[in-house]
């Protein structure tokens, strides 16, 4: 593969391959990181360490996993007979020897389907700044990581008290995730405060409870509420901050 494209190349202990979320993944320099095998089906149980060859850009980083690191030449490529195998570009005659060219393209697809994608970024290079209010520690606890993991600065409170504190600070917010049954929640006030500060005039704010139901929904809705989700949904609250236009999550359009 050309050398250009590597960003390091390292020799890593199998017993520190670990898994996660159906790949396998390893801490690398304080950040877990995707691992891709180059030959998945090949016994590594016999040997301590691996080559690795490491790829970084955007903040992305991943693995490919190699069965050993012959050699680095350099040469001109010129591929001579195109592959239709996934992974593979062709051969193309290397030092003087037949030898097969990845495309690596092909694995950094299967590291991040999106590696390719240019995304926009924020004026702080992350999703933006928002503030989570939920008088339970646990559930806090649980949904913070998710919001830090997709790109946001998460600034949890546990009272409304608390979320007025951090709304009257010198910095301004992105989005604004609410518990409305919260006992001292009085949605329709508590939107209205939001969007009376100037700097939070536009800010959406996404109304989170217990319940599915349409008509808590529609409640939602009428106290003024970008949206509404239920605390179980994870997945429809990190749906719901997406569907925020760029314009008003502070982002350039």
């Amino acid at each position: 593969m050309p050398l250009s494209l590597v960003t390091r190349l390292e020799e890593i202990e199998l017993t520190k391959i670990e898994h996660a979320g159906g790949r396998s993944v390893v801490l690398y320099r304080g950040s877990l990181i995707p691992l891709v095998h180059v030959h998945e089906s090949v016994d590594r149980t016999k040997g301590k360490t691996q080559p690795m060859l490491v790829f970084s850009e955007n903040g992305r980083t991943m693995g490919l996993l190699v069965d050993e690191i012959v050699d680095i030449v350099e040469d001109r490529l010129k591929i001579e007979l195109p592959s239709e195998v996934p992974g593979f570009l062709g051969a193309a005659i290397i030092g003087e020897r037949a030898t097969e060219v990845l495309d690596i393209s092909h694995f950094l697809a299967l590291a991040f389907h999106d590696w390719f994608e240019r995304k926009p970024e924020s004026r702080a290079g992350h999703r933006g700044r928002l503030l989570l209010i939920d008088d339970s520690a646990f559930f806090r606890d649980l949904i913070h990581p998710v919001l830090s993991g997709v790109g946001y600065h998460v600034v949890a409170c546990g009272s409304l008290a608390e979320a007025r504190e951090h709304l009257a600070g010198d910095d301004g917010f992105d989005a604004v995730v609410a518990d409305i049954d919260m006992a001292e929640m009085k949605p329709a006030a508590f939107v209205a405060s939001v969007h009376g500060d100037a700097r939070h005039r536009d800010v959406p704010v996404i109304a989170m409870s217990g319940s599915r139901s349409n008509d808590a929904m529609s409640r939602s809705v009428a106290a003024g509420f970008s949206d509404h989700v239920a605390k179980s949904d994870r997945g429809g609250l990190i749906a719901a901050l997406t569907r925020i236009p760029l314009a008003m999550r502070g982002e350039a359009a």
